[in-house]
C-alpha cells in the first residue's frame, strides 16, 4: 500500500505569499512599532526599548492572533475549522495576556520593591538585577491589539488585494 505523501505547493514562495501568515507578521511588527509613539504621547517620555518589549499599548500578541484569525476567516470562511482553531487560540492568548502574564508583572514589581527595601535581599540579588515588570496587558491594551489586528487583515485583503 502506498503511503500518502505531502508536497509543498510552491515551496518557499507559497510560504511568503501566505495571507494569514503575512497578516499576523505585519500586525505584530506594526503593533511593536506603534507602541513607542503611543507611549511618548501618553507618558511624555521617549522609550525606544518598548518597541522590543512585551507589554504596552497595543498588545502585539493580540494583534498577531486576531489578524491571523481574521485572515483565515476571510480566506477560508468564518465557518471553517481553521477559523475556529485560530479564534480559540486567539481567545486563549488574549486571556493569558490579561491574566497570568499581567499578574506575573505585578508580582515582579512587588518583589523588586521588597528587595530594594531590604538591604540583605538587595545585596544578594545585585548580580541578577531587577525582575522584568512589564509582562502582561491591561484589558484596554488587549482590546486595542485585537482591533488593530483585524484592521491589518482587512487592509491587506481589501486595500492591497492580498489573498
Amino acid at each position: 500500500m502506498d503511503e500518502p505523501s505531502v508536497q509543498a505547493e510552491g515551496g518557499w514562495q507559497a510560504v511568503l505569499l501566505n495571507f494569514p501568515l503575512i497578516a499576523a507578521l505585519i500586525a505584530i511588527v506594526a503593533a511593536q512599532i506603534i507602541k513607542v509613539p503611543i507611549y511618548l504621547v501618553t507618558h511624555r517620555t521617549w522609550n525606544a526599548a518598548l518597541g522590543f518589549s512585551t507589554g504596552g499599548m497595543p498588545s502585539s500578541h493580540s494583534a498577531a492572533v486576531t489578524s491571523l484569525a481574521a485572515a483565515i476567516g476571510i480566506r477560508d470562511g468564518f465557518s471553517s475549522s481553521l477559523f475556529a482553531i485560530a479564534a480559540i487560540v486567539s481567545a486563549i492568548t488574549m486571556f493569558d495576556a490579561m491574566g497570568i502574564r499581567r499578574h506575573a508583572g505585578i508580582h515582579a514589581s512587588i518583589l523588586n520593591q521588597w528587595a530594594k527595601s531590604n538591604p540583605n535581599l538587595s545585596q544578594a540579588g545585585q548580580s541578577r538585577g531587577e525582575l522584568k515588570e512589564l509582562l502582561g496587558h491591561r484589558p484596554s491594551e488587549v482590546l486595542a491589539g485585537a482591533i488593530f489586528g483585524v484592521i491589518v487583515a482587512l487592509i491587506l485583503h481589501y486595500a492591497l488585494a492580498i489573498r
